[in-house]
């Protein structure tokens, strides 16, 4: 190459490089001994070399467009900037120019970036570029987070018309108080009533938070959209759950609170929960999709990040709820919130149906669990509860025990739960998870197709055991009475509350009518004993043994016997109480038809052998003042004549 070294220029640069090449390349080409190959490739080599030099002369050329176009949009956003005000206040024609001068900017960057930019005034005009942008992706967030909370829709009161005051729910008062609450007041769980979209912003605004969502992701400003929105629509989320009067509570601060507190956030929970995901949370999922839907998976994530922390603050206080004593009155509104939960279960699985989500679905679960298990332990502790409860003193009278009322009003509303109940009160693996009272053996199959409950449901044989400990604390009631008559009252009374309960009850269903039929059959034979333990001594007086023409002395004996034996009984039962108004009657019948028989007959036969001075009551007397025994005042017979 010798021969051509005063051809080659001092090289100083890229272009003077280029020219030195095509120096070259000439020179070569000039010389007659080359091959055809070797001048077509020196052609080619030569047209390339001219080609780069164009494009070189093009590329400076295009760089100098992009500083100027650069120049112009930077002057225009930076006297947005000095501008205190949104611009999406100023107007639809001021946004779209600002929207257009941003993503001109994206596009400026975009090409730069994709240059092979060498000289360090190259870098700095992308440097520029990078500065701009960063600028008018920030004026994007606040313009994106100003228009999310100045057009909120308000949440209208009607969207929450199911909502009750809290005087409305009925409670469950501690075993032994006959206040019972016998109609639970429930929440409908109705889901054709709740499943409704409301509109969380003002309509109008979508497009316009879209668009901008959408340019600040193209741009690379994606995760600044996302977290200015999740922030915006998180406060909205708690300011909702405050007019809800839903309490940031922990697990300890729900353990200490009093029952009637505790029971008053649990129903609150439960209406809650019901509006939160099946009205509001599906409408904070349709905006999300509204402003992200072109981008899926941020679409999923925003919302799961926008709602997640609420929806475990309501969870958290069911997982509280379920941890606490597990006390009788707590198994209705702990069923309550076990019903909403499943029942809602559903709809929180297609809520949050990805990743994301997954901590939701599982915390769900857990405490639906949790809550199940409590409603079990609540149960159980409800029929030790029974077995356990003792009295030192009888009821007035003989009445119907508080607890007798308590339970069967108790059993009576469960059976509106009675598909959960039949869930959880059954072991997964086909036994019965809950141990009957040691004193109570459970019945054979034999037994409960006779007592009617051949469906075998766990509910049934719950129930039947529920009733068969409390007959054998009424049993231990009733001999704090020194009366055996008086015990006979008292357990007809309660037996006979128990029965008629169930005739006039959801209780029928499951009890069955052999339940029915037998505890009749009870109670009656307490009647009878009544009247064998009270009357038959009496009666005794008047039945006529050997001799009938006894003296007219032993006559008068008898006569006097039997009415101081009369107004004995006459003073203490009429202080004895049967509430039951055919009860009482029927026993006032089936009494007055023995006693007043036997006295017409006595007096009929003896009448012309004591003068009438000896007969104290006529037999309609007597047969009135057996209309006073049970009402529950004790009287006195000091005036035999008062009766006309």
């Amino acid at each position: 190459m010798g021969e051509y070294d005063a051809a080659v220029p001092e090289l100083e640069g890229e272009e003077n490089l280029i020219a030195a090449a095509k120096q070259i390349v000439r020179a070569l080409g000039s010389k007659r001994n080359l091959t055809d190959d070797a001048k077509k490739i020196l052609t080619e080599l030569g047209t390339q070399l001219t080609t780069i030099t164009t494009i070189s002369e093009n590329e400076v050329d295009e760089i100098s467009d992009d500083e100027g176009r650069l120049n112009v949009i930077q002057e225009k956003i930076m006297i947005w900037e000095t501008d205190q005000s949104m611009i999406w206040d100023l107007g639809p024609n001021e946004a779209n120019e600002y929207i257009n001068s941003a993503d001109e900017v994206r596009k400026l960057t975009e090409k730069l970036e994709a240059m092979c930019l060498k000289d360090d005034g190259e870098k700095e005009l992308l440097r520029r570029a990078h500065d701009v942008l960063q600028i008018t992706m920030a004026r994007l967030e606040e313009e994106f987070k100003h228009m999310l909370i100045q057009n909120r829709q308000p949440f209208e009161p009607e969207h929450m018309s199911f909502r009750s005051s809290e005087e409305d729910a009925g409670s469950v008062v501690s075993l032994g108080d006959d206040s019972f609450e016998e109609s639970q007041h429930r929440d409908s769980v109705s889901r054709n009533s709740e499943e409704y979209i409301v509109d969380l912003v003002y309509p109008y605004t979508i497009p316009e938070l879209r668009c901008i969502a959408n340019l600040m992701f193209i741009s690379g400003y994606g995760h600044e959209c996302s977290q200015a929105y999740v922030s915006v629509r998180r406060d909205a989320l708690d300011e909702f759950l405050l007019i809800l009067e839903i309490e940031k509570l922990s697990i300890e601060d729900v353990l200490r609170l009093e029952w009637g507190s505790l029971n008053s956030k649990i129903r609150r929970w439960v209406r809650t929960m019901k509006i939160f995901v099946r009205v509001y949370l599906a409408s904070e999922k349709c905006l999300s999709e509204q402003i992200f839907g072109d981008l899926e998976t941020v679409n999923l994530v925003s919302f799961a990040e926008v709602s997640k922390a609420s929806m475990l603050r309501l969870l958290n206080f069911g997982e509280a709820v379920s941890i606490g004593p597990h006390k009788p009155e707590k198994l209705f509104p702990i069923l309550d919130m076990y019903e909403v939960l499943a029942d809602l279960l559903p709809d929180i699985d297609s809520l949050y149906v990805d990743e994301a989500g997954a901590r939701v679905r599982i915390d769900c679960r857990e405490v639906l669990r949790r809550l199940g298990d409590s409603v079990r332990a609540a149960f159980l502790e409800f029929e030790n509860a029974i077995s356990t409860t003792t009295s030192t003193n009888p009821i007035a009278g003989g009445g119907v025990h508080p607890l007798t009322k308590y339970v069967m009003n108790y059993l009576n509303a469960l059976t509106g739960y009675r598909e959960t109940l039949n869930f959880l009160l059954k072991d997964h693996d086909g036994e019965d998870t809950m141990s009957l009272s040691p004193d109570i053996n459970p019945s054979t199959e034999e037994e409960n197709a006779r007592e009617g409950a051949c469906d075998g449901s766990p509910l049934a044989l719950h129930f039947r055991s529920v009733a068969s400990i409390l007959e054998c604390n009424l049993d231990d009631k009733a001999k704090l009475y020194r009366d055996a008559s008086l015990q006979h009252i008292f357990l007809m009374n309660n037996i006979h509350y128990m029965a008629q309960k169930v005739v006039n009850s959801n209780l029928k269903s499951i009890l069955g009518d052999g339940w029915i039929r037998k505890h009749n059959w009870k109670f009656q034979q307490h009647e009878i004993n009544y009247e064998r333990n009270t009357w038959s001594s009496i009666l005794a007086i008047l039945k006529e043994e050997g001799n009938s023409n006894s003296s007219r002395t032993l006559l008068k004996e008898r006569f006097r016997n039997f009415y101081t034996a009369f107004e004995e009984v006459y003073r203490t039962q009429t202080a004895w109480s049967i509430p039951n108004a055919h009860l009482r009657e029927d026993l006032r019948i089936s009494t007055s038809l023995k006693v007043i028989q036997a006295y017409r007959t006595f007096v009929g036969r003896h009448t012309n052998q004591v003068s009438d001075k000896h007969i104290k009551y006529s037999a309609d007397d007597l047969q009135n003042y057996l209309l006073d025994l049970f009402e529950g005042s004790q009287r006195s017979l000091h005036n035999p004549h008062r009766r006309s």
